[in-house]
């Protein structure tokens, strides 16, 4: 039998509209952004306390050096192929219809993702093909612009679609930036990474803390945690490129971590397709 609190508070329907979301109180959404701030300031001062990155020469020996069909480093170079595929799919989605996972004001956010994606497959397969710190600009230039569209994103969903959208272009010129920097720097050797670490590493600190602080505008939260769960697993393959190699001996844990990473890159675009926007509760002081 039924209580009478389970009679008084029934459980929405599934094909019904879905519960609305609370928003966070002005004194709660404040606190979140002093900590987001605070965790992008820590950043920027690790960096510039540390002093300069250079770029080691280490960087561009791979385990996995085959040369197929005369293709030198030929998985590191072919397993960017997916890249393509994941931006030209997520361009033609939004190309043909407003995707129920994308709000309007994100959309050119998106639109920056998933070029930035497919660009990947182009510069990563040229620097692979000849590593080098000229080479490997090209590989970085795209990768900038997808990292900060994906921030932009972040924002704007946790924080406000106007948000995420104003910011969208100032932090990929600060991504460029970053690249240009590094290159320029090193030009009589070595080079200083730091602004580049930056660009790469702080939307992945923040993307975690911005999901969690608060509450999204949108349904299917889980899928974004699957974006940040398969570029974690990017960065632990990258990390284990020559033991995966010594181990398996047919791939390398570099050709594996572009194969999760455009995994991240897809299951964005599934969650641009599955998720819906939640109606919202009013804000309390």
């Amino acid at each position: 039998m039924l209580s009478d609190r389970s009679r008084q508070q029934p459980r929405p329907s599934p094909t019904g509209p879905p519960t609305p979301r609370p928003l966070p109180s002005r004194a709660q959404h404040r606190r979140a952004i002093l900590i987001l701030l605070g965790v992008t300031l820590v950043g920027v001062v690790a960096v510039i306390v540390h002093g300069p990155i250079p770029q080691s020469p280490s960087y561009h020996v791979f385990a996995d050096q085959r040369r197929i069909l005369g293709v030198p480093n030929f998985w590191n170079v072919a397993s960017n192929i997916p890249f393509l595929v994941v931006g030209v799919a997520g361009l033609l989605s939004l190309s043909r219809r407003q995707l129920p996972g994308v709000l309007p004001a994100l959309r050119p956010a998106y639109v920056a993702f998933f070029v930035g994606t497919a660009l990947v497959s182009f510069g990563s397969g040229y620097y692979h093909s000849a590593p080098s710190d000229s080479s490997l600009v090209w590989d970085r230039l795209p990768m900038t612009v997808t990292f900060m569209a994906f921030l932009a994103i972040l924002i704007g969903e946790q924080i406000g679609p106007e948000v995420g959208a104003r910011l969208l272009l100032p932090l990929i010129v600060v991504g460029l930036l970053s690249v240009g920097y590094w290159w320029s720097s090193g030009r009589h050797g070595g080079g200083d990474l730091r602004p580049y670490t930056l660009v790469q590493f702080l939307p992945m600190a923040l993307a975690p803390l911005l999901v969690i602080l608060l509450p999204s505008r949108l349904t299917r939260v889980s899928l974004l945690w699957g974006v940040f769960a398969a570029y974690a697993v990017a960065k632990l393959l990258e990390a284990l490129d020559r033991p995966i190699f010594d181990s398996l001996r047919v791939v390398s844990g570099h050709s594996l971590k572009h194969l999760a990473a455009a995994l991240a890159a897809y299951l964005l675009l599934v969650a641009a397709t599955k998720r819906r926007v939640l109606p919202c509760e009013g804000r309390t002081t």
